[in-house]
């Protein structure tokens, strides 16, 4: 029977496959798509995608129902939450300029599958969100024309009671659907030109409800005889902080424009700062003024903002009101339809999914295929789906993408850069100068026809580590670590720290209602964890960073993006068991698409079968000696973000 079972040699080959890195070109510049978005242009979209219909109808459903007047303080937390988030995907789409946004770069940090999986929730992700989107749109246009079209629907075509299908079909969310798909698929100038437009007005009317909500406001509405400012307590506002982050995840959909960027390494940071900055300061604003003008426990949850003005006997503002929230629900609209065929689009072109998404129409540079058919793929789901059960599927598969990209970030910024090249924008030159003069006494390094040029110094002691290895001032305690390979044990502590997150985010949210632990388990285990999980944060520090770059990076690594993880597993944790289900089943099917056709058409399985070669390393010494060593070089996993890894074979005196 021992002959059946696979060797170890062939699991290790197979694990290699599973979390081998996508290799990027050296031009990360160069596209098939057209970079003509500016700064405003993408600022713009993110606005769009997290200033929508919740807007109008979140803010009044947490201060009712959550945190009362404090709902200011839950959109403060949420803010600084999401911009954790946003920071990491703002380093990411600065030094990655390519579509696909957390896809791409789970690929080029972590692993293939890891992505594929990442990739494969995201793509759901948006589509579940548009048509999600598109019937409310469809059901608020309706509520207008009091339900005429619903009823006519019900009257001439009939109603379903099957489960999982909605009640009627929605025509009206379908026929926008559809509209939406055409305008996006003329190319990214006209999606953006449409965006704007929409922006715009959504604007227009923010304004108009702060300008008259602060006039109308009564201070009073905040006292104790309306029961304070925080009536629901801290408890409140931390429900209403979770509630509220959810505002704020369409910020990824700079990220996946930043290959239609012109100058994405400066662009995708201050339209990710700007949108969400504008978009924090729109959600706490229009709470504030919400909340000053009527009490609160009177306000309604499905029309919070009309409804005030209506009771303040401004009735026709209502109608302004209406107006915002179909435009801000159509720059929504936009923004998944905009996202959703690239991420597929990135997929297809790196050979996980069916290459036919890759194609890029010559005159309109943009995936037209992909966007047509789920386009199409996106207005069934909104003719025929009962979507209400599945809107809370969102959550999880962007707090995942989230947890991953923090945790690229770490792998990331503690993996060794491609040598020779100094640290400088995706799609410059490296120059062909000298890094050092010749007295510096550092190691130099040239660039040549060869492999590379290298001086080397005589003074070991000086050696410049390189990111990955043990910082000099803690090799004396910990000089065991110096033994690894440089990243090798950041890696591990990663893994590490984001179980520990884990096992810590479970104790707290089910270990006194589920669990039923006593006391003093309780704060035992939280102890442990809290320790595991601060001796991975701080395993991580003790070891060099990459050099500072032209472009952005987040500050306060790995203590940032680790506070991320924690944040997003504790709230991925607070879902119900109904999601997890749902999102099990989905991955399942991801898997049955990954092994039985992304791991065979990967377009990094096909560099792997690649014969011996030979390359030439050129070592100059202080002495202005020349000494050439031929040597055969097998082909080595890539490391991070597609930069290759340092050459380690030592130069031979």
């Amino acid at each position: 029977m021992a002959r059946w079972l696979p060797r170890s040699a062939d699991l290790t080959r197979f694990c290699q496959k599973l979390n081998r890195v996508k290799t990027l070109e050296d031009d990360m510049m160069e596209t098939s798509f057209n970079r003509c978005l500016s700064t405003i242009d993408l600022t713009l979209l993110g606005i769009g995608g997290m200033v929508g219909s919740g807007l109008y109808v979140l803010t009044g459903t947490v201060a009712k129902e959550m945190a009362g007047p404090a709902v200011i303080v839950s959109f403060i937390i949420a803010g600084f939450a999401s911009l954790l988030a946003a920071l990491c995907y703002a380093e990411f789409g600065a030094r990655v300029p390519k579509t696909g946004s957390a896809y791409m770069f789970t690929y080029v940090s972590v692993g293939e599958i890891w992505a594929f999986l990442i990739g494969w929730n995201v793509l759901l992700e948006y589509m579940i969100g548009g048509a999600a989107v598109a019937r409310a749109w469809s059901g608020y246009l309706d509520s207008i024309f009091n339900h005429k079209i619903k009823n006519f629907t019900e009257t001439h075509i009939g109603t379903w009671q099957v489960p999982f299908l909605a009640h009627y079909p929605d025509f009206l969310a379908a026929t926008i659907l559809l509209v939406a798909t055409a305008f996006i698929s003329f190319g990214a100038k006209v999606s953006s030109w449409l965006n704007h437009v929409f922006s715009a007005v959504s604007i227009g009317v923010i304004l108009f409800i702060l300008i008259m909500g602060f006039v109308l406001a009564q201070p009073k509405n905040w006292g104790a005889q309306e029961g304070g400012f925080a009536p629901y307590g801290l408890s409140g506002i931390m429900a209403g902080t979770a509630t509220c982050f959810y505002a704020f995840v369409g910020f990824d959909v700079i990220a996946a424009s930043s290959e239609e960027a012109r100058n994405p390494q400066k662009a995708v940071p201050r339209a990710i700062a700007f949108s969400l900055g504008l978009a924090t300061g729109a959600y706490i604003l229009v709470s504030m003024v919400l909340t000053l003008m009527v009490p609160w426990h009177t306000l309604d949850p499905d029309s919070a903002l009309a409804d005030a003005f209506y009771r303040r006997g401004y009735s026709w503002a209502g109608f302004l009101v209406a107006t915002g929230s179909i435009c801000a629900m159509n720059t929504v609209l936009l923004s998944n339809l905009f996202s959703l065929p690239r991420i597929v689009y990135a997929m297809a072109e790196d050979g996980l999914f069916f290459q036919v998404f890759s194609r890029v129409h010559p005159r309109t540079q943009v995936p037209v295929i992909g966007i047509v058919v789920f386009g199409f793929l996106m207005a069934l789901l909104a003719l025929v789906f009962d979507l209400e059960a599945l809107v809370q599927f969102l959550s999880i598969g962007t707090l995942l993408a989230y947890t991953f990209v923090a945790a690229s970030i770490i792998v990331l910024r503690f993996q060794q850069q491609k040598a020779g090249a100094p640290t400088q924008p995706a799609g410059s030159r490296p120059s062909p100068e000298p890094r050092e003069g010749p007295a510096t006494g550092e190691l130099k390094e040239y660039e040549s026809f060869s492999d590379k040029l290298q001086l080397v110094d005589r003074d070991k002691s000086k050696e410049h580590r390189e990111p990955g290895q043990l910082k000099a001032a803690f090799e004396p305690y910990l000089e065991f670590l110096s033994d690894f390979y440089p990243g090798e044990v950041v890696t591990v502590a990663v893994v590490t720290l984001m179980v520990s997150a884990v096992c810590l985010c479970s104790i707290l949210v089910f270990g006194n209602t589920h669990l039923h632990l006593p006391t003093w388990s309780y704060s035992l285990l939280l102890v442990l964890f809290s320790l595991g999980f601060l001796l991975s944060l701080l395993l991580i520090w003790v070891h060099e960073q990459q050099r500072s770059t032209q472009t952005f990076q987040i500050p306060l690594v790995p203590l940032s993006p680790a506070l991320s993880i924690v944040l997003n597993i504790y709230l991925m944790l607070k879902l119900s068991y109904v999601t997890w289900l749902r999102f099990t089943v989905w991955l399942i099917l991801g898997l049955l698409v990954y092994f039985g056709y992304g791991i065979w058409h990967s377009k990094e399985n096909l560099r792997e079968p690649q014969l011996q070669r030979v390359s030439a390393h050129y070592v100059v010494f202080p002495s202005g000696s020349l000494e050439e060593t031929v040597q055969a070089v097998q082909p080595s996993p890539q490391p991070a973000a597609g930069l290759p890894d340092t050459d380690t074979d030592e130069a031979k005196r």
